[in-house]
């Protein structure tokens, strides 16, 4: 029996079988579509991690000098934290040593925060915001274009003019029907004017971009970020990750000098790039795809275990089939193929199934929460190997036991 005539006959009695046909696919059905729905999360917020998360909060070809990491999650020690403490400031007058020896080309911003800042409007309306004090080249390394408006000219930065840029979801917060551009917000008491409206920047994870507000470092309202002086972020970009590298080293260096460290200390202050931020991603993304892997791998072993109890109702139903045919020349090998056949086949089509439902579910997953999906071609192809494998095992003990049937002893059962 050639493997098509196998595989039509393994259709056959699908079609033939169809209730009992779809419980033995169930199982195998369940497994692979978890599998495929795991594994298309954990893609798709590795790409959403790797692509948008740390190009949105660094830049690309960015590191961040300040006096402890910024991305910080996992186990961290009350030593550790306590060693962190007790590290000094960045402070103003670090800023120009540093940057006035840059190599050509190397783009460098000043960043201080402060989260929940109560914002108000001239008409009584207040809401909490995060409030952004920046010097430098801060949108061209954000990549932060304005829908409207302008940014801030040099001379408004260095003389920390009353003037902001607010985000999109402030924007539609204050002024929902008419254009922010030259309107006042008070931030600290202290009324500013609205320059700008930046374009929509999106979510992480269900977390809105858009909720800012950004002035000059020098202004009035820096006193709600740090205390007077400090610098929480030097963020600097290079053209290329060798010029970024090398901006590194050199930084390191007149940072060292500053603080008087001796070559066998190590460095009180943090240099992170987009990598440094991602290693506590990695950790994640292992673990995820590890437990993950657990829930389709006992749909898996049900799917096979019902595959084969199936089977071994199927050769004890057709016995006298087998018997018949072993009588009219069938080899053992034809009888076993054949029944392994039909259970690699239902394994298959039960695989086929789990992807396409994996990858709806997904997807739905995906529109009515925060994670993100993206369907990764090998998990496809992942999906229906697994399916195939279980088909070959739950197959092999019922086809070879169908195999060694007597002719004369199977003819005679009825």
């Amino acid at each position: 029996m050639s493997l098509m005539e196998a595989v039509k006959l393994a259709l056959l009695q699908i079609r033939v079988q169809k209730l009992k046909s779809f419980f033995t696919l169930l199982g195998v059905t369940i497994g692979v579509m978890f599998l495929i729905t795991v594994v298309s999360i954990v893609e798709g917020m590795s790409r959403y991690m790797e692509e948008d998360f740390v190009g949105k909060l660094m830049g690309i070809n960015t590191f961040e000098l300040r006096r402890f990491p910024n991305i910080n999650i996992g186990h961290t020690t009350e030593a550790t934290w306590r060693a962190w403490t007790r590290r000094p400031f960045i402070r103003d007058y670090d800023v120009h040593p540093i940057v006035d020896d840059l190599p050509a080309g190397t783009r460098w911003a000043i960043e201080n925060m402060g989260n929940n800042v109560p914002i108000e409007s001239g008409y009584g309306q207040q809401r909490k915001l995060n409030l952004h004090a920046i010097d430098g080249d801060y949108f061209a390394i954000k990549k932060m274009n304005l829908a409207s408006g302008r940014t801030f000219a040099p001379q408004e930065l260095q003389g920390g003019s009353l003037e902001l840029i607010i985000g999109d979801e402030v924007a539609r917060f204050f002024f929902p029907n008419v254009d922010p551009v030259g309107h006042e917000l008070k931030v600290g008491n202290i009324r500013y004017r609205i320059i700008g409206v930046a374009e929509k920047q999106g979510s992480i994870f269900g977390f809105s971009l858009d909720k800012f507000v950004i002035v000059p470092l020098h202004s009035p309202a820096r006193r709600l970020t740090q205390r007077p002086g400090v610098v929480r972020t030097l963020m600097i970009q290079g053209a290329s990750i060798d010029a970024m590298n090398e901006a590194m080293e050199q930084v390191r260096s007149t940072m060292r000098a500053r603080h008087k460290l001796r070559p066998s200390q190590p460095d009180d202050f943090d240099m992170s790039t987009s990598q440094t931020a991602l290693q506590f991603w990695e950790k994640i993304k292992s673990t995820m795809q590890v437990a993950g892997a657990a829930l389709p791998a006992i749909g898996l072993v049900v799917g096979a275990m019902v595959i084969m109890n199936i089977v071994l109702v199927a050769v004890a139903e057709r016995t006298r089939e087998i018997g018949i045919r072993k009588a009219l020349g069938a080899r053992r090998r034809d009888i076993m193929r054949q029944f392994l056949m039909e259970s690699v086949t239902l394994s298959t089509i039960g695989a086929a199934f789990g992807v396409a439902l994996g990858i709806m579910l997904a997807f739905i997953i995906s529109h009515v929460s925060p994670l993100p999906a993206a369907v990764a071609p090998w998990s496809i192809v992942v999906g229906v190997s697994v399916g195939a494998g279980v088909g070959v095992l739950a197959g092999i003990y019922p086809a070879s036991r169908a195999s060694r049937l007597d002719p004369i002893s199977a003819i005679r059962q009825e």
